[in-house]
């Protein structure tokens, strides 16, 4: 009698264990399933990139405290001559602005030369001193980490922005946020874009 209770009693726990171990394994599946992950805002400061030359790696944190304008250039665009104003905006506002040029051949083949090539029509026909990145893409599979944070919400936490041809520009501000995105047509020295540099 003794052992019929005690099998009893066994049974029975060993029933509800597994009732148990069941309903938590199905749950915990289900939440794992229907729960969205969101998108983890990353930082500016955390992105790097080669130089024109390849020599060196420019790191966006050795930017913070100035405003960061990001242009995608190009050597044979009908917006090249930009790189004029783009060097006397840097000029303009040096204490307190950095421009960086990130060469890119997606629009057109615009941008076809070497690097050694692109640095020397840069500084011989426009004489540009702010820093030039290795040659990158700005949209498509193979898009740089950096143009993906410009372009992403998810990743900025500001703003989706859609790059359609050369001379496209955003601004950073000092704490390394999403300021704005500008289109090809904007001119470097524009209201646009000097009223929101304080």
């Amino acid at each position: 009698m003794f052992t019929k209770q005690m099998k009893k009693y066994f049974y029975s726990i060993f029933i509800l264990v597994f009732i148990g171990v069941f309903v938590y394994s199905f749950t915990e599946a289900n939440a794992k399933k229907t729960s969205k992950v969101e998108p983890m805002k990353k930082s500016f400061y955390d992105l790097t990139i080669k130089s024109l030359d390849g020599k060196q790696t420019l790191s966006m944190s050795s930017f913070k405290g100035k405003y960061v304008l990001c242009v995608n250039v190009a050597s044979e665009c009908g917006y090249t001559p930009q790189y004029a104003e783009l060097l006397q905006l840097s000029d303009t506002f040096k204490d307190k602005l950095v421009v960086i040029g990130f060469p890119c051949n997606q629009f057109l083949g615009q941008e076809p030369g070497t690097p050694e090539e692109i640095g020397a029509f840069c500084k011989k026909t426009y004489g540009v001193t702010f820093p030039l990145t290795e040659k990158i893409e700005v949209k498509g599979s193979g898009i740089n980490p950096i143009y993906s944070w410009l372009t992403q919400k998810d990743l900025n936490g500001v703003s989706d922005a859609s790059i359609k041809w050369n001379f496209n520009k955003f601004l950073i501000d000092p704490n390394g946020n999403w300021v704005s995105y500008f289109p090809s047509g904007v001119k470097p020295l524009s209201e646009e874009i000097t009223s929101k540099i304080k």
